[in-house]
């Protein structure tokens, strides 16, 4: 590696570390490669010029994972749905606020969701997973990979222990587990799960049968601000919708998968035959949002707990799902302290009156925006029992906690009292 290498992926000045939103601004990337531009250009090209032949073979070998051991150590670039600049910089930033050990960008959330699946599934082994998910994933987990023999069986999200020990209980009498997949916090509901139990649960099963469980989280609802599982209960992979907090700003799709590089490279490959890649431009766009990240989470979650709180005692809610809500000494809190950093700027409530209601009030904003998606700079809410989840079977999503009148609120970077406002008047249609 060449002085100039080691200078762009430093992660501290003499013996202090720096933190992920100092190295945001650089890492991975050195100017002097690129006519001194502060920022990365956008590579926009297709394929790239191999310096011989020799370096030609060395990469497909190396993608492969058959590199010999006296190829180079980078033979270059190739095409870019196999990899390029732009995703090769991302990546390399991707892994600082979670603690990953690699990364790997993606075209969507669900691309990454159901890719990395995807590379664990054999047939007749058993998926494990948290209920509610966000509702594309519980369908492919509960109706499409059965479809190629893969079982799956789940849990309430908010279960207690026993609960959970007695489905992996019966999952392991269904066949091998190879995977436990959760989503924590719930969309649209806010159950927490108990990660560190999921870790324990799969590290018991492991003594019983020839694999060890991977297992992963969609940390979508939090992002790497809330929420770091990498760091503080050890799993194997976190997946995103990077659309959402990571992106920030509503005006791209993509997703991620970061983790340990084990784990990491098996899905690597199946993404190369996927074609499941974010394009340079997109990549660009979310190096650009990373710099924000902290900030706008950090700011968006104070609106929320004031949002909440004037939510909590309007006579017309009957529910905040707001995780700064817990009740200190409850199970959920106690999970939540454990495995949390922030409540985030997520949450649902439940207007009484039921969908009807819900509907009123919906109509009736004027600066919080009626649409689905969440993490944004801007204040969104939507009636996920009838848009985002509305795929998912009406008496599941009842058994799931959902109500008629259950909105989820994205809080955004408005003025608060500006949101309080429009909050107020739209329930005043009710």
């Amino acid at each position: 590696m060449s002085s100039s290498e080691k200078s762009y992926h430093k992660r501290s000045i003499g013996n202090h570390p720096l933190r992920p939103e100092s190295l945001v601004m650089g890492y991975g990337f050195d100017p002097h490669l690129s006519e001194g531009a502060i920022k990365p250009p956008v590579f926009q090209t297709s394929t790239f010029v191999f310096k011989s032949a020799e370096h030609g073979a060395a990469y497909f070998r190396k993608s492969r994972g058959q590199e010999l051991s006296d190829d180079m150590k980078d033979p270059g670039l190739a095409y870019t749905r196999i990899n390029n600049p732009n995703l090769e910089i991302l990546e390399n930033r991707l892994t600082l606020f979670d603690g990953g050990e690699d990364a790997l960008a993606f075209s969507s959330g669900m691309g990454a969701i159901t890719t990395a699946l995807l590379a664990f599934a054999e047939r007749d082994q058993v998926y494990v997973y948290s209920s509610p998910l966000y509702g594309p994933t519980e369908m492919f987990l509960k109706d499409f990979l059965p479809k190629f023999g893969v079982k799956s069986i789940s849990f309430p999200a908010d279960a207690p222990k026993e609960v959970v020990e007695e489905t992996f209980a019966r999952a392991r009498k269904m066949g091998e587990i190879s995977v436990v997949y959760v989503e924590t916090p719930a969309n649209p509901t806010n159950a927490i799960v108990d990660l560190d139990l999921c870790m324990e649960l799969a590290g018991k099963t492991a003594k019983s049968q020839s694999i060890r469980p991977v297992v992963m989280s969609d940390n979508t609802m939090q992002g790497p601000i809330g929420q770091t599982p990498l760091i503080t209960s050890g799993i194997d992979l976190v997946l995103y919708s990077v659309t959402k907090y990571i992106g920030g700003h509503s005006d791209l799709i993509a997703g991620a998968a970061i983790g340990s590089a084990k784990v990491i490279s098996r899905i690597r490959s199946l993404r190369t035959v996927f074609g499941t890649v974010p394009s340079p431009d997109t990549c660009w766009l979310i190096l650009r949002s990373l710099e924000t990240l902290k900030l706008r989470v950090n700011e968006a979650a104070k609106n929320a707990r004031i949002c909440a709180e004037f939510l909590q005692n309007h006579p017309k809610i009957s529910q905040v799902r707001y995780l700064g809500f817990l009740e200190e000494g409850s199970s959920k809190k106690e999970i939540f302290d454990r495995t949390c950093l922030s409540a985030g700027s997520t949450f649902s409530f439940d207007v009484k009156g039921g969908q009807e209601a819900a509907f009123r009030m919906l109509n009736s904003l004027k600066l919080i925006k009626l649409a689905v998606s969440l993490g944004g700079t801007e204040s969104l809410m939507c009636h996920p029992g009838s848009t985002t989840h509305s795929g998912v079977p009406a008496a599941m999503r009842q058994a799931q906690g959902y109500t008629d009148g259950l909105i989820r609120f994205s809080v955004g970077i408005e003025n608060a009292n500006d949101l309080l406002v429009d909050l107020e008047q739209a329930l005043d249609a009710v």
